[in-house]
């Protein structure tokens, strides 16, 4: 447990940090308004963080910098949020396609670090399904969602089915399965299976395993803006091998998908300090995250990737006032 005092120097530390970029020495924090105290005894606070793992000592420098178990006690228990002024911004209701690129540019210009933004989650439930035979054991799957849109998928079979039984296996599926989750249709759909003649159950049991794919295909989508906007940074810019890993983790979107789908099952802003998430393992790299809503609804969630030296404070306006935006745009858009 920290005194006061240490709480003070820590808080002089990051944020001095934050804003140079530089290892911070006690002769810097001296200077610092509120401290009065002299180096010697800073020093000697000094030496009691960098015991406790809360700031460490470069080995280029005398001065110091916070770990990410530094910056983690420094956002949860010292940060304040002072009210910014960011100019005008606006997303336009449109296509969720347009809206989530647009999201991701506005994160990225506003913060000039990384902006990602995950596609919001479709409903897994169908309102209609149709099959139309293309030719001997090929198969069209035409199917109507919850919300409206329409997918066609093909499916190869085993048998030849003629348009009388696609019609009867249509006509099964609209009338007992209609605004079910998938997987409730695929569960039921194998416990009914002896009072369904087995070529017609197979049929249907792969068109419900292509919708699913469908759906899959569609929300495991992630739109990443801002990438090179880590070349301008001391942080990467330095160490070609921080940088390398970091484009490889943008590369590489299904990492970033397990984080923000990680980070949609709490309310509000959520803050990843140094690799913590244990799905973004970096120590040079923070995440700043929020979830998004349609109608009230959490269906996906947004946030900034950038260095661990970040200003928090105005990190987490940015991707709060963004998740608003976004919720907004979607909720109006029909």
């Amino acid at each position: 447990m920290l005194d006061d005092r240490s709480k003070l120097l820590l808080k002089a530390l990051v944020e001095r940090y934050i804003a140079d970029g530089q290892p911070v020495g006690s002769r810097t924090l001296s200077k610092a308004p509120g401290l009065e105290l002299s180096p010697a005894t800073i020093r000697n606070v000094m030496s009691d963080l960098e015991d406790l793992g809360l700031i460490v000592s470069p080995h280029t420098s005398a001065g110091r910098v916070p770990t990410a178990r530094g910056y983690r006690l420094f956002v949860d228990t010292m940060l304040t949020v002072q009210p910014q002024h960011f100019a005008a911004h606006s997303l336009a209701p449109d296509q969720p396609q347009k809206v989530i690129s647009n999201a991701a540019n506005l994160l990225s210009n506003l913060s000039q670090f990384v902006g990602v933004v995950m596609a919001p989650r479709r409903t897994n439930a169908f309102r209609h399904m149709e099959f139309l035979r293309l030719s001997e054991r090929r198969i069209l799957v035409i199917i109507v969602s919850a919300d409206g849109d329409v997918q066609n998928r093909i499916i190869f079979t085993e048998a030849d089915y003629s348009q009388s039984q696609l019609i009867e296996a249509a006509n099964f599926l609209n009338s007992h399965y209609v605004g079910l989750d998938i997987e409730e249709v695929r569960s039921r759909l194998q416990n009914e299976v002896e009072s369904l003649r087995s070529e017609i159950a197979t049929l249907m049991a792969a068109a419900v395993n292509v919708n699913s794919e469908a759906v899959t295909q569609e929300q495991d989508e992630v739109v990443i803006s801002g990438e090179r906007n880590l070349l301008k940074l001391s942080d990467f810019s330095n160490d070609m091998g921080n940088l390398r890993r970091a484009f490889e983790l943008f590369e590489q979107k299904a990492q970033i998908m397990r984080l923000l789908d990680f980070a949609d099952r709490a309310a509000g802003v959520r803050i990843y300090i140094g690799g913590e998430s244990q799905i973004v393992p970096f120590e040079e790299l923070s995440v700043v995250s929020a979830p998004y809503e349609v109608d009230g609804k959490v269906v996906g969630t947004l946030g900034v990737i950038g260095p661990t030296r970040m200003a928090y404070d105005r990190m987490i306006q940015i991707v709060d006032i963004t998740a608003k935006l976004v919720s907004n745009a979607l909720s109006h858009h029909k």
